[in-house]
């Protein structure tokens, strides 16, 4: 058991490790630089950890990144949900997951 999974089993509250960041850092980067993103807000709470992110710090998320790990052995404990509340896309890997949101933003280059 790493120390960041310690200290959040003693705490009671899920969060994402430094790998997980990392990936979903990378794509926040990347869209900030395309103009589509603008800010970002993480919750850690005593059931998941949430990666909200924002056109407009006033707004309501455009996605929420979300990390379940009661749904570890399940459908997996990743999750993507959007503006409306609707689950894009569910899975075990992070880096699989987050390609619904990329899909969205490719764009054909003449």
């Amino acid at each position: 058991m790493n120390m960041q999974t310690a200290f959040s089993a003693q705490s009671g509250q899920v969060s994402f490790d430094r790998r997980e960041l990392g990936v979903i850092l990378s794509l926040y980067g990347r869209m900030v630089a395309a103009g589509e993103w603008r800010d970002y807000g993480i919750s850690c709470l005593s059931q998941s950890a949430v990666f909200s992110v924002f056109r407009r710090t006033a707004e309501t998320p455009l996605y929420r990144v979300e990390k379940h790990p009661a749904l570890r052995n399940r459908q997996g404990m990743y999750l993507v949900i959007g503006m409306d509340g609707q689950i894009l896309k569910r899975g075990h890997d992070l880096a699989q997951v987050l390609k619904v949101i990329e899909r969205k933003y490719l764009r054909v280059v003449d």
